[in-house]
C-alpha cells in the first residue's frame, strides 16, 4: 500500500471523460449471471443490476476478488459485475477522471490517504445503516468517517515493514535481521552487504526521497507525522538531512541503484520488480503483500519489522477502503454488496488476506486458525508490529497532492543527484506553504 496518488482536486480541474479498462489479467463482467438461484437469492422479479467495481492490486488480489464477485452473483442472481482492475500506477488519475465526468464505478477501492479528500468533495455516499460495522474495530473505522457518518469501510489491517531475499543474504554470508532491529542496524547491514555485492546487485532501493520510507524514519525518531494533524508542515530538518545524506553516501558507493535502475522498478511485475529479478535484496512491504511476492518466487523471501529508534518505525493501518460513489444510480445494491464483502464468512474464506487481515473480527479469527504457512508470515509481521507500532492517522484533508506531486519531484532530483539534501528540504518546505491552513 504504497505510493500516494495525485489528489482528486488536481484532476477534477482538467478531467475529460475517461474509462479504465481492466488489466493485469483482464476484466469484464463476471460470467455466472445464469447460475441457479440459491436459498439466499432474492424473490423472482427483482430488477437485474450490473454493478461496476474498481480496485488495484496484484494478480493474487484480482483472482480472489473475481472469485468473490462470482460467489455473490451465485447467491444474488439479479446482480452481476463489471470489474475494472489494474496495478497501482495511474489508478487514482483514472478513477478521478471518471468521477469528474460523474462516471465513477458504483463501488471503488480507495487508499486510506485519499479518503478524507473524497469525502470532503462529496464523491462518496454514506454507507450506514446498510453496512454493518458492529464487528469492526473503531480504530480502523475512523479514517472513513466524517462527523460520525461512515463513507468508506476498511477492508483489512496491515503492518508496514520490510521484505528481503533470504538466499541473497545467505550467499553474501550476512546474517538476517531480526524483529526489533534499529535504523543503525539497517545502515550497518547495508554497508556490510554492500562490500560483498556482485556487479549489478544492490542492497536496497534508493529511498532517499521516498515519502513512506522517510516517514518511518521520522516516526522512529519520535518526531511525529510529516504533516501534523492540524495541517502544518512537520518534516524534522535534522532527521531529513541525516536520512537523505546517508542515502547519498550509499548511492555514491553503489550500494543502492543508480537513478535509471531505481526508477525502472515496478512492484510485483515479474520482469521489472527489482527484488524479484535479483537487483535489490531489501524493499519496503506491507504484511498482506507477502503472498503476492511469494507467488512470483516461492519460499525466497522473509519479512522483518520496520527498523526502530526511540520509537517503533512501523505502523498498523487499514490496508484500503471500499466506498460507494455518490453518482451511483444503484447505491442501495452497491451498499448491500459492500456489507456482504466485509461481513460474509464465505467471502472471507475466498479473499483471505489479499487485502490484509480482515477487519471483521470473527472472520479474522476463523482465518487465523486455518491460515497457510505463507499467510502466517504476513500475520507474524502484523503481530510483531502490534506490540508498540505507530498508530496510523488518516492525514489532513488537502495534502494529497503535496505527497503525490511535490514530494516525488524532490525524490527524483535526489536520485539523479540534481539537488542537495539541504536544498531538497527547502523545496519541500516552500511547497508546503500552498497547503498549510
Amino acid at each position: 500500500m504504497r505510493r500516494w496518488k495525485r489528489s482528486l482536486g488536481i484532476v477534477l480541474a482538467t478531467a475529460l471523460v475517461g474509462s479504465l479498462v481492466a488489466c493485469s489479467g483482464g476484466g469484464g463482467g463476471n460470467k455466472n449471471s445464469n447460475t441457479e438461484p440459491s436459498a439466499s437469492a432474492p424473490a423472482a422479479g427483482n430488477e437485474q443490476v450490473k454493478l461496476r467495481i474498481m480496485w488495484w492490486g496484484s494478480q493474487e488480489r484480482h483472482e480472489a476478488t473475481l472469485a468473490a464477485l462470482d460467489l455473490y452473483t451465485q447467491k444474488n442472481p439479479h446482480v452481476t459485475f463489471e470489474p475494472e482492475f489494474s496495478g497501482m500506477d495511474g489508478y487514482l488519475d483514472k478513477l478521478s477522471t471518471q468521477a469528474a465526468a460523474k462516471n465513477a464505478p458504483d463501488v471503488v477501492q480507495l487508499d486510506p490517504g485519499w479518503v478524507s479528500d473524497w469525502i470532503g468533495r462529496n464523491q462518496l455516499t454514506e454507507l450506514s445503516p446498510e453496512v454493518d460495522l458492529s464487528k469492526i474495530d473503531e480504530k480502523v473505522l475512523s479514517g472513513g468517517q466524517l462527523e460520525g457518518k461512515q463513507y468508506a469501510v476498511p477492508l483489512g489491517s496491515v503492518a508496514y515493514g520490510m521484505i528481503y531475499d533470504k538466499a541473497a543474504l545467505e550467499k553474501l554470508g550476512v546474517a538476517s535481521p531480526q524483529n526489533g532491529w534499529t535504523w543503525d542496524d539497517f545502515f550497518a547491514l547495508a554497508e556490510e552487504a554492500g562490500a560483498k555485492l556482485p556487479e549489478g546487485q544492490y542492497f536496497t532501493k534508493d529511498y532517499a526521497g521516498d515519502y513512506f520510507a522517510y516517514s518511518a524514519f521520522q516516526y522512529a525518531r519520535g518526531k511525529g507525522m510529516v504533516v501534523s494533524e492540524d495541517g502544518k508542515f512537520n518534516v524534522d530538518k535534522d532527521s531529513f538531512i541525516e536520512w537523505t545524506t546517508k542515502f547519498e553516501q550509499l548511492r555514491k558507493a553503489g550500494i543502492v541503484p543508480p537513478a535509471d535502475v531505481n526508477t525502472s522498478d515496478k512492484e510485483f511485475d515479474p520482469n521489472m520488480d527489482l527484488m524479484v529479478n535479483g537487483k535489490v535484496i531489501f524493499r519496503l512491504s506491507f504484511s498482506n503483500n507477502f503472498g503476492a511476492w511469494n507467488s512470483l518466487k516461492n519460499d525466497a523471501y522473509a519479512l522483518v519489522t520496520m527498523p526502530r529508534e526511540v520509537e517503533a518505525g512501523g505502523w498498523l493501518k487499514p490496508s484500503m477502503y471500499f466506498a460507494v460513489s455518490s453518482n451511483s444510480k444503484k447505491a442501495e445494491e452497491a451498499k448491500k454488496f459492500v456489507n456482504w464483502f466485509v461481513n460474509d464468512p464465505e467471502a472471507g474464506q475466498l479473499l483471505k488476506t489479499a487485502r490484509g487481515l480482515p477487519v471483521n473480527k470473527e472472520i479474522a479469527s476463523a482465518l487465523e486458525a486455518s491460515m497457510s504457512d505463507v499467510d502466517k508470515v504476513g500475520l507474524e509481521l502484523l503481530h510483531a508490529t502490534e506490540v508498540d507500532g505507530q498508530t496510523w492517522k488518516p492525514g489532513t484533508k488537502g495534502w494529497t497532492n503535496f505527497i503525490d506531486k511535490d514530494w516525488p519531484l524532490v525524490r527524483d532530483m535526489l536520485s539523479f543527484n540534481k539537488i542537495t539534501p539541504e536544498k531538497a528540504f527547502d523545496e519541500l518546505k516552500a511547497a508546503a506553504e500552498a497547503y498549510e491552513k
